[in-house]
């Protein structure tokens, strides 16, 4: 037995935005074999979060040496660049599969408020790059006391 569910339009628009999205992130030439070993660079996954204090980003690189990364930050635009070196080349012929990337990558992103580069720290563990950005103390959110006044009576 099949459960009915209200049509919403809504909810199809975002089903349908969410499709394009997938589609426009996934490579157009990935697909045939014969373009599988572009080496041009890729995208660093990465989750970006809030406190109240600062911004934490957390940046996919596994098997990315330290060394070969560089963190800029210009105008509240972090930036994450490096290389990823291959192992070892083999004849092409010999690969069954072959999905891990090689090469430069880069990845960029606009923060939301001012943080103190100053104060910046960036820790590499088991392939995730960590990054603190603490926010400059105007950033910060404020708490703003109610005063009550009571009428005489």
């Amino acid at each position: 037995m099949t459960a009915l569910t209200r049509w919403d339009p809504f909810r199809e628009m975002a089903t349908f935005r969410e499709m394009m999205d997938r589609l426009f992130d996934e490579s157009f030439f990935e697909a045939p074999r014969l373009w599988s070993r572009r080496l041009e660079g890729f995208s660093v996954p990465m989750d970006v979060i809030e406190t109240e204090n600062e911004y934490i980003v957390k940046a996919s690189l596994p098997g990315v040496d330290p060394n070969d990364v560089e963190i800029t930050l210009t105008d509240n635009v972090l930036t994450i660049k490096g290389q990823t070196k291959s192992e070892q080349e083999y004849d092409e012929q010999n690969y069954h599969l072959r999905e891990r990337r090689f090469g430069s990558f880069s990845r960029s992103l606009t923060l939301p408020a001012s943080v103190d580069a100053d104060k910046v720290e960036a820790i590499h563990e088991h392939g995730v790059l960590t990054l603190h950005l603490p926010k400059v103390e105007s950033a910060k959110p404020k708490k703003i006391a109610v005063k009550s006044v009571v009428n005489g009576g």
